[in-house]
């Protein structure tokens, strides 16, 4: 706990130093979070709501609220707070975990990789720690560590450089195979004191990151990676409104297929799209992530004061 308000004083020191406002956002939303591969909580509020929707969503991240207010004209910001996502919850995952977001206006996603390195190097600091930071494209990681071009190979292909890794591949999808390939053969051979940062990812994984035309297209998208563990995701973000909303609505149908919930639309960040997000780079960090790495644990409840089955 108390290396965990060391944590905080140092990022606020880091952003403070460098003219980013820190703000605060709402934890419950009139809006979903549509993405298939994440799941929210919902709960019904009791009091009086004047015709708004009485179903609230915790948010997964406070993503489009702060987008919102890039929009406003709040200029370069962070959060720092509590986010949750449903049916995650093991040795690296908790329902409810603390987040850091920030955006920088003007900037694309390979300048906010070396801020991102930087501040997680200041973190390494506090443990007498270091990490060299080290660049990768999506595809060149495929290839030089399973011989394979993920863009070409086939699902068998795919299948089959997973070895003697056995999943049922029932319901499963393209994206989904590369996936367990990341997982499984490319993760645990990371560098323990290397941070890598992972980029260029297929348009297919985009989520809300710009795409850069080209053969193939790339999604203008980051992961950066301290050994094996994965701690933040960035982009350069996708300011077109239009394509945004055939993003949630291919997304809705996803889930839809899938049997899952359909949240509503988040139509305020739409909105606030279509008046006109500056152009600007956003990273999410997973704080308690960062912790485990710090402490040299591999379980998320090291890094917690009282972890889900705890709490």
């Amino acid at each position: 706990m108390r290396l965990r308000a060391r944590l905080y004083a140092t990022i606020r020191g880091f952003f403070a130093d460098r003219d980013v406002l820190e703000v605060e956002t709402p934890v419950l939303s009139a809006a979903g979070n549509t993405d298939p591969n994440i799941a929210s909580f919902s709960l019904q509020f009791g009091g009086r709501t004047d015709g708004a929707p009485r179903t609230r969503w915790l948010r997964t991240s406070p993503e489009f609220a702060l987008k919102r207010l890039l929009t406003a004209g709040v200029g370069d910001c962070y959060e720092l707070g509590r986010v949750f996502r449903d049916g995650e919850a093991g040795g690296r995952h908790n329902p409810e975990f603390t987040m850091l977001e920030w955006y920088r206006v003007g900037w694309d996603h390979q300048r906010l990789i070396d801020e991102g390195g930087e501040l997680v190097r200041c973190a390494l600091a506090l443990v007498d720690r270091d990490a060299i930071l080290r660049r990768v494209s999506w595809r060149d990681l495929y290839w030089q560590r399973l011989a394979l071009d993920p863009f070409l190979a086939s699902i068998e292909e795919l299948r089959n450089a997973l070895g003697d890794v056995r999943i049922d591949p029932e319901g499963l999808e393209r994206d989904d195979w590369l996936d367990l390939l990341l997982t499984h053969r490319l993760q645990p051979g990371f560098a323990p004191d290397q941070l890598l940062a992972v980029f260029d990812y297929p348009a297919s994984q985009a989520a809300l990151a710009r795409i850069t035309p080209g053969d193939p297209p790339v999604a203008d998208r980051f992961e950066l990676y301290l050994g094996p563990l994965e701690l933040a995701n960035g982009y350069h973000e996708l300011t077109d409104m239009p394509e945004q909303r055939a993003r949630f609505e291919r997304d809705l149908a996803r889930r839809q297929a899938r049997g899952a919930s359909t949240p509503p639309i988040d139509e305020r960040l739409l909105s606030a799209l279509e008046c006109g997000l500056p152009a600007c780079a956003g990273i999410a960090l997973g704080v308690d992530r960062l912790l485990m790495a710090m402490l040299g644990s591999t379980a998320i409840a090291d890094a917690l004061a009282f972890p889900f089955d705890r709490a």
